[in-house]
C-alpha cells in the first residue's frame, strides 16, 4: 500500500511509441523526473521491457521511484505479425509497419483500464513539428519553408511522405498524433534552448507557453554501464569497445551509424564500406539489421573486409553503445542519418556531424546541422580535414557540446525548465483540487 507521502507526490505516466527512437529518450526522461522526487510509471510490453529493465533496476536500487506497467502485446493471430514483433525494429520488413501501428492502438483500452483509479491531470505527446507543404509544388521543386526564423529551402520529395501521400491506415494514425498534439496540455522537448533559441521561442508562442525544453536527456547517463546498456544490451562488450578506442589518437576516429531503422540498401552500404576504407581514417561502423542485408553480409565475408581493416576499423553488428562511443576522446566525427536522438547525442559529444538523411524529418534536421548551426557537412573528407574551415567547425561543435552539458546542470536552461514544468503541473493540480465557488 502506498504511504501518505507517496500519495501526495506527483505521478507521471510515460507510454512511449514502441520504437527505439521514442523509447530511449523516454527512459532517460523517467530518470530525470524521478530524480526530482516524482513517481514515474513506464508503460510498455513484455519484449520491450527487457530492453531497458537493467537500467530501470539500477535506478530503483539507487532509490528512484520508477515502476513498469507491462501490457500484453496482441497475439500474432490478431495482428498478423510474426511472433515477438513488439517493436518496429523487430519487423522483418517495414511493409508490416501499418499492421504494427494498428496493433499498438489496440493497447489503448487495457492501458485505460489499468489507470481507472488514477485521475490524470493532463496528457502530452513528444513529437516534432511538421511543415505542411504546398499542394502546387512538384516533387523536385525547392521552396522556402514559411514561418521559420532562418531561410530554409527544401524539396517536396524530402518531406515526410505522410504530409502528402500515405495509406489510409497510416493517415489515420498520423491524424491521431496531430489531434493529440493539438489538444495536449503542453509539449516536452528533448532539446535545449541554446541549440535552437529562435525556434524554441516561436514554438513557445504557438503553444501559449506550454513548451519545456529539458534535454539533452541522454546526459543523465553518467556511468559506463548506463551508457553501454542504454536502449538495449550492446552487441559488443563495452570493455572491448573502449580498449579499441583507447588505442586511437584523440579526434582520429570516424563513427558511422544510421539508427535502429537503417533504410540504406546493401549496395549503398557496400559503397559506404569502400568509402570508409579509402578514407584511410580509423572508423567504427555500426551495421544494424544485418538479416535484412544478405548481400552485404556475403560481400563482407567474400572481401574479408573486417580482417583486412582490423587495425583501422571496428565493425559492430547489432546494437551499439552509441553514447559511450561518442563520449570517447578518440571520436572526431559522426556519420549519421540525422535522426533527432542521434543529432542531439552528437551535439552533446561536441563532435562535427556528417549528414546522410534517409527519410522523414531527418532532412529538416540536416538543414539545422549544416545550414543553421554549421556543425556538420555532407562530405566525409571535410569533417576529418585539418584546415581552417574544418577547425572552425570543430570549435563550434565543441562549443555546443559545452552548452549542452551546462544546460543540464543546476542553474542551466534545461534544469530550470524541468523545475518550471513540475511547478506548472503542481499548480494545475492545486487549481483542480480547489472547491468550486458559487
Amino acid at each position: 500500500m502506498a504511504s501518505s507521502e507517496d500519495r501526495n507526490k506527483l505521478h507521471f505516466v510515460l507510454f512511449p511509441l514502441m520504437q527505439q527512437g521514442h523509447m530511449i529518450p523516454m527512459i532517460d526522461m523517467a530518470r530525470l523526473f524521478a530524480e526530482r522526487n516524482i513517481i514515474v510509471t513506464i508503460v510498455t510490453t513484455p519484449a520491450n521491457s527487457m530492453r531497458f529493465k537493467n537500467g530501470v533496476d539500477r535506478s530503483v536500487e539507487a532509490g528512484l521511484s520508477i515502476q513498469l506497467l507491462i501490457l500484453p502485446f496482441p497475439s500474432a493471430e490478431k495482428t498478423g505479425l510474426p511472433q515477438g514483433c513488439e517493436n518496429i525494429d523487430a519487423l522483418p520488413s517495414l511493409e508490416l509497419a501499418n499492421k504494427f501501428l494498428n496493433a499498438t492502438t489496440s493497447l489503448q483500452e487495457p492501458f485505460e483500464q489499468s489507470f481507472v483509479d488514477l485521475k490524470p491531470l493532463c496528457s502530452h505527446n513528444i513529437l516534432q513539428s511538421k511543415i505542411l507543404e504546398s499542394s502546387t509544388l512538384s516533387l523536385s521543386e525547392p521552396f522556402i519553408v514559411p514561418g521559420l526564423p532562418d531561410q530554409i529551402k527544401i524539396r517536396k520529395a524530402l518531406l515526410p511522405r505522410t504530409l502528402y501521400q500515405s495509406s489510409e491506415d497510416l493517415k489515420d494514425f498520423c491524424d491521431q498524433i496531430r489531434e493529440a498534439e493539438r489538444t495536449a496540455y503542453g509539449v516536452v522537448v528533448n532539446s535545449f534552448q541554446e541549440l535552437e533559441t529562435l525556434y524554441a521561442e516561436e514554438y513557445l508562442k504557438a503553444k501559449f507557453g506550454k513548451v519545456w525544453c529539458i534535454g539533452p536527456v541522454s546526459l543523465c547517463n553518467k556511468e559506463i554501464l548506463d551508457k553501454a546498456e542504454r536502449g538495449n544490451k550492446a552487441s559488443i562488450d563495452e570493455n572491448k569497445c573502449l580498449k579499441w578506442l583507447d588505442s586511437k589518437d584523440p579526434c582520429s576516429v570516424g563513427y558511422a551509424c544510421f539508427g535502429s531503422l537503417c533504410t540504406l540498401t546493401s549496395s549503398e552500404m557496400i559503397e559506404l564500406a569502400l568509402g570508409l576504407e579509402a578514407s584511410k581514417c580509423s572508423f567504427v561502423w555500426v551495421i544494424r539489421g544485418g538479416e535484412r542485408h544478405p548481400e552485404l553480409e556475403s560481400w563482407l565475408h567474400k572481401e574479408n573486409f573486417e580482417e583486412r581493416n582490423k587495425d583501422t576499423g571496428l565493425l559492430i553488428k547489432g546494437w551499439a553503445p552509441q553514447v559511450l562511443i561518442l563520449s570517447h576522446r578518440s571520436i572526431g566525427g559522426f556519420l549519421t542519418h540525422c535522426g533527432w536522438n542521434s543529432t542531439v547525442e552528437g551535439v552533446c559529444a561536441g563532435v562535427p556531424l556528417i549528414a546522410w538523411p534517409t527519410g522523414g524529418e531527418q532532412f529538416f534536421n540536416e538543414k539545422q546541422i549544416v545550414q543553421v548551426l554549421d556543425i556538420g557537412v555532407k562530405a566525409v573528407n571535410k569533417i576529418m580535414e585539418e584546415g581552417k574551415e574544418g577547425e572552425e567547425r570543430r570549435r563550434r561543435a565543441r562549443d555546443f557540446g559545452r552548452r549542452a552539458k551546462k544546460a543540464m546542470e543546476e542553474g542551466g536552461s534545461s534544469h530550470y525548465n524541468m523545475t518550471l514544468l513540475i511547478k506548472d503541473i503542481m499548480q494545475f493540480q492545486a487549481k483542480r483540487e480547489q472547491p468550486y465557488q458559487v
